[in-house]
């Protein structure tokens, strides 16, 4: 994994998080240490049974939740400005949501018929304010404001062993070469 995109936005003070709300999102019987685990499928690991594609989310309130972790579900939405406008709603002033994914180049994003959408690392822009506005996208309607704080690629395994020009050569132009994409968000309110 290599970093390969950092936000030019402010810099933030990190904090914690000890004792705060922490949900893994779409968990499975794969929750996240620590996170209390939503799915709409009652099985072990899940500790709310909750269907993420209505929204409000009765799990959470406003302002109310410090950390977000979600993978391989955010491809599943059909909706995804509602989720993104949703998870924004619950997360407090400067929490995160980090999201796993198959990247839109690997077979991997595009193999599975309950896939509904590739995802990029340009996806997540479009609920940032003011690329909206410098692009003048702004009747778009989304009322969410997110700064990307990183975004990291899993490539594959004869891509690991190469120098970051190399990957990121191979990442532009070779399909199958990165395999999930990992983007960290935070919440401005």
């Amino acid at each position: 994994m290599t970093k390969t995109h950092v936000s030019q936005l402010e810099d933030f003070a990190p904090f914690t998080g000890e004792g705060m709300l922490k949900f893994d999102l779409a968990c499975g019987a794969s929750k996240k240490e620590n996170f209390t685990g939503v799915d709409i499928a009652p099985c072990e690991g899940v500790d709310i049974v909750a269907d993420l594609n209505k929204y409000p989310w009765s799990f959470a309130e406003e302002n109310s939740v410090y950390e977000l972790h979600c993978s391989h579900f955010i491809e599943h939405i059909s909706d995804i400005k509602s989720f993104m406008e949703e998870c924004w709603r619950i997360l407090m002033p400067s929490g995160r949501i980090t999201i796993f994914a198959p990247y839109y180049s690997s077979i991997r994003a595009w193999q599975d018929f309950t896939h509904v959408r590739p995802i990029s690392e340009a996806t997540f822009y479009y609920f940032n304010q003011d690329w909206l506005k410098a692009n003048r996208l702004e009747h778009y309607g989304v009322k969410c404001n997110f700064a990307v704080e990183y975004t990291k690629y899993m490539f594959e395994s004869q891509w690991v062993i190469r120098g970051d020009e190399a990957r990121e050569w191979a990442r532009k132009h070779i399909p199958n070469s990165v395999l999930d994409i990992e983007t960290q968000l935070r919440a401005i309110k």
